[in-house]
């Protein structure tokens, strides 16, 4: 066959075509790629263009070129699919050119015709050596790569021998890197299940410590507060035992104390051990305070006894800031309690005694003008005089008992300090009796005010009100008794009735300043006061109703004779101008009296008397003469009505209304 002759054919050598069918040599793809794709081939050395560079896959079939794609894409490895052109595919002619020999030329066969097919042709017997077509192409690719490859010389394996020691050394170095790479995996993989696994064993125990801790949470939820109650931290005990007695050692008794009210609660539905162990531990706690707080109390009840120590700054920042210490000890202890508090109120007692006595002899220094008998309304030689309380008599200084004056400015002074000890000796100016007193009584209900306050504020609840009430009249008894004698020796022997009007609407004054500061305990005191000074001022009222009454009396009975009429004056008499401010200052002090008030009843019979000495004045001036008698009597009703025309009040209008209805009368008649 021709294969068997193609096969011993050197590659390289190229044979003549014979003139029937000249068989053309296969050539067969190389390895190397091409800008064309895998179906060109370059030309051996020493072939004809005939023996064209396409490839044998170009022959595997003539009716299908898909085929042969197919097969160039399996032959180089490759699945992708690659698009032919035209240009690429090989031309059927050339193809079986190559495989049977050129075709005669129609020229040199002298016209034969060459495409008329003979029974030769159609007997020809192809022997392919039972391969296919395309394992044939596929045979004679593999011999053309062998002979398209020459063999190796020695000089040319010693140049590429360094070549390929390095490619060596390369493989070898990639091999090692690959080596500890894999190691480095294996081992980051072991450390990837190791961690794998201990994060699932800390899942597992985070699961189980939550189940834990709302189980916990649960039981301590049931068991915090009894356990509470049943345990005392040794913080508490230390504090208790040691610590400076302060807001916080408050703090820690006060738990002491509820967790001693909550064991003897529960001691009595429960015996267990924690509470019978716990029992004399809080005792002891409980004795320690107890002990404690009396040497506290014990030491600022001293404090108070120290000289010139003021009792306010003890009381607000040595006792207020620790009432609780007190009602502590009065639950655990009340006859420790209870002599802790008698102890206080005789230190205040005395202090409060002692501080008012002195005050009060500083007062009685203070020169005050002296009205007595002959200040009453009816005599008509009226002295004017000065003395200090004491007795001692000095020169006289004027006054008018008679006249108010500038005196009611006491009443509406918005000085609310009382004159200190020091300035009331000092003082060489002359005053009336309502002085001392203001300033007495005003420095007793403030120091009375903050007293009881106190008492309220420090022992309750341990102490109820009516028993606190009790303590502090215990304590101010001696003090109001000095008080209520320095009032007994200002008014006793004075006939001011105006002063005494004063010190009456001062009381009354101090008394709604009590309400106002709510402090009910003092109220026995300004009670005592009015009762002194309420007499005394109806007994001046009655003086002067008996002097007017003298003065009516001294009067001759017998009407003036018609010469002595001719004399006499109209004008109005010096009683009445006396009478005018008399009554004038009482009704400025009582614009807000009642008619139940014992001033008012003697104001009325007072007026009485005058309107009876008027009128005999009246006819023993003027006797027969009627028209001078009541122009007399008009111009003394005009001048206390002119006196009196400027107070307001209701007892004032009643005043206003009698005299003008008297002056209307003698007017008409005149």
């Amino acid at each position: 066959m021709w294969l068997d002759r193609l096969a011993g054919q050197h590659p390289g050598s190229a044979s003549p075509q014979s003139n029937s069918r000249p068989i053309s040599p296969l050539p067969l793809p190389r390895r190397t790629s091409s800008a064309r794709g895998p179906y060109l081939t370059s030309q051996r050395p020493g072939s004809t263009p005939r023996g064209s560079t396409q490839s044998l896959a170009s022959l595997a079939s003539n009716d299908s070129s898909t085929s042969l794609l197919a097969s160039s894409k399996r032959a180089n490895g490759s699945a992708l699919k690659q698009s032919v052109t035209v240009d690429d595919a090989p031309d059927p002619e050339k193809v079986l050119d190559r495989i049977l020999g050129s075709l005669p030329d129609i020229a040199s066969s002298g016209g034969e015709d060459i495409s008329s097919i003979t029974q030769d042709d159609l007997d020809l017997d192809f022997d392919f050596g039972g391969l296919s077509l395309r394992e044939l192409a596929a045979g004679d690719a593999e011999v053309e790569d062998r002979d398209t490859y020459r063999s190796q010389t020695v000089q040319d394996y010693e140049q590429d021998k360094a070549k390929f020691e390095e490619l060596h050394r390369s493989i070898r170095a990639c091999d090692d890197i690959l080596c500890s790479v894999e190691s480095n995996l294996t081992s980051f993989r072991n450390d990837l299940a190791a961690v794998s696994a201990d994060i699932e064993s800390l899942q597992a125990r985070s699961t189980a410590l939550n189940v834990r801790l709302e189980n916990r949470k649960a039981v301590e939820k049931g068991l915090g507060p009894i356990v509470e109650e049943l345990s005392v931290s040794p913080m508490v005990v230390t504090r208790i035992s040691e610590g400076t007695i302060d807001e916080s050692w408050v703090k820690v008794l006060a738990e002491v104390d509820r967790r001693a009210t909550a064991l003897k609660k529960n001691s009595q539905h429960s015996g267990s051990k924690a509470m019978a162990d716990m029992g004399p531990l809080l005792e002891n706690l409980i004795l320690k305070a107890v002990e404690r707080i009396r040497d506290f109390l014990v030491a600022q009840v001293k404090a108070l006894r120290s000289p010139h120590i003021n009792a306010q700054i003890i009381q607000q920042q040595n006792f207020l800031r620790f009432k609780d210490l007190f009602a502590f000890i009065q639950k655990q202890q009340p006859v420790l309690a209870g002599e802790i508090c008698l102890a206080y109120m005789n230190t205040m007692r005395w202090y409060y005694l002692a501080q008012f006595t002195r005050y009060g002899k500083s007062l009685e220094k203070i020169k005050l003008h002296v009205l007595d008998k002959n200040d009453v309304l009816g005599h008509e030689d009226v002295s004017r005089r000065a003395t200090v309380l004491s007795g001692s008599k000095l020169g006289g200084t004027p006054h008018d008992a008679f006249n108010l004056g500038r005196r009611i400015e006491i009443l509406k002074t918005n000085t609310q300090i009382a004159m200190s000890s020091y300035l009331a000796e000092e003082d060489q100016s002359t005053h009336y009796l309502e002085v001392p007193f203001r300033n007495f009584n005003l420095a007793l209900i403030d120091n009375a005010t903050s007293e009881y306050t106190f008492l309220t504020t420090f022992f309750n609840p341990a102490l109820s009100f009516p028993v606190i009430s009790r303590h502090f009249n215990y304590i101010f008894e001696p003090t109001f008794a000095v008080g209520q004698a320095l009032t007994k020796h200002l008014v006793s022997d004075t006939f001011d009735g105006l002063g005494l009007l004063l010190c009456v609407r001062l009381n009354q004054h101090f008394q709604f300043e009590l309400q106002r500061r709510r402090v009910p305990a003092v109220d026995g005191y300004i009670n005592g006061t009015a009762m002194v000074l309420w007499p005394r001022l109806q007994s001046v009222m009655d003086a002067h109703c008996e002097s007017v009454k003298s003065l009516t009396a001294a009067l001759p009975s017998r009407a003036a004779s018609a010469a002595n009429a001719k004399t006499a004056s109209a004008a109005p008499h010096v009683v009445t101008q006396r009478f005018g401010q008399l009554v004038h200052g009482i009704l400025a002090l009582s614009t807000d009296a009642g008619d139940d008030e014992p001033v008012v009843a003697s104001l009325r019979r007072l007026r009485n008397e005058m309107e009876v000495f008027l009128t005999k004045a009246s006819n023993a001036s003027f006797g027969a003469d009627k028209r001078k008698r009541e122009r007399f009597l008009y111009n003394n009703y005009s001048l206390i009505l002119t006196i009196i025309s400027d107070v307001m009040g209701k007892l004032a209008v009643e005043q206003h209304d009698h005299f003008e209805a008297l002056k209307t009368a003698f007017q008409e008649a005149g």
